[in-house]
């Protein structure tokens, strides 16, 4: 336990020692704030048809869709950075429990990102409730599944910036770590979407489609969705396979 704490602090020092981790946390929360009000402000430019579709809850928070690929750099990074500029070796000579080192990463990365994606969400929700307010539609914390969304927010980006930290160590890359994130996120549910209808029970499974089903958004999965918290579980799932992969990839490969 000594020995982990230890690690901890260490990649406590190095995470905030990257420019790049203030920039891409930065990115992530003005994409939650700025995005999501800005799409609050655009509620009078839509039909009647597309209003009674919003959920002023989730709606709020349509940044988190930005967020994600800012957040994935910053779980992507913390260890390619390494890997490119051969430290990687120096950290796993320190410690040559390579699992320990691997631990102590998730455990500062995701502390991170959640303290700065939970907030934000907060600051999501209000700003475009304050923007929604007077209209016919408008959502306060104490409404059924509000609550839920909005902290459901910041763990599906804790939980991707943990898959994004496990695909890294696993590709070792930083541009392949990224072009894959953002496959799986962006491109994949797009693909199965156009697929037939019969095909369309496919898409709620998938990483993205379920983690978001939390937060009661998908831009892809419109009528096949996994109840919240289902999806959510299905997306942690994701994420330890992953980091399982990469925990045995870690231990066989040479650094």
């Amino acid at each position: 336990m000594a020995i982990f704490i230890d690690v901890v602090r260490s990649e406590w020092i190095k995470l905030r020692s990257l420019r790049s981790t203030y920039w891409s946390l930065v990115v992530a929360a003005v994409a939650m704030v700025g995005l999501g009000a800005l799409f609050s402000s655009r509620y009078d430019h839509f039909g009647p048809t597309e209003r009674a579709s919003i959920n002023p809850a989730s709606f709020s928070l349509s940044g988190f869709f930005m967020a994600q690929l800012a957040i994935g750099v910053v779980g992507v990074l913390i260890i390619t950075n390494e890997y490119s500029t051969g430290s990687i070796r120096s950290t796993l000579a320190a410690v040559p429990q390579r699992r320990t080192v691997l631990g102590a990463k998730a455990v500062v990365l995701t502390a991170v990102v959640a303290v700065v994606a939970i907030p934000s969400s907060f600051g999501a929700f209000f700003a475009g409730q304050a923007i929604l307010a007077g209209k016919t539609t408008q959502a306060h914390l104490s409404d059924p599944g509000a609550l839920r969304a909005v902290v459901g927010a910041g763990l599906y980006l804790s939980a991707l910036a943990l898959g994004a930290l496990a695909l890294g160590a696993i590709i070792r890359r930083t541009a392949g770590a990224i072009a894959t994130l953002a496959g799986l996120v962006f491109v994949l549910p797009g693909l199965v979407g156009a697929l037939p209808s019969s095909w369309q029970n496919v898409t709620r499974f998938l990483p993205a489609s379920a983690g978001q089903a939390i937060i009661g958004h998908s831009r892809f999965a419109t009528t096949h969705v996994l109840t919240p918290w289902t999806g959510f579980g299905v997306f942690c799932a994701y994420v330890v396979v992953a980091v399982v992969v990469a925990t045995f990839t870690l231990n066989r490969r040479d650094a």
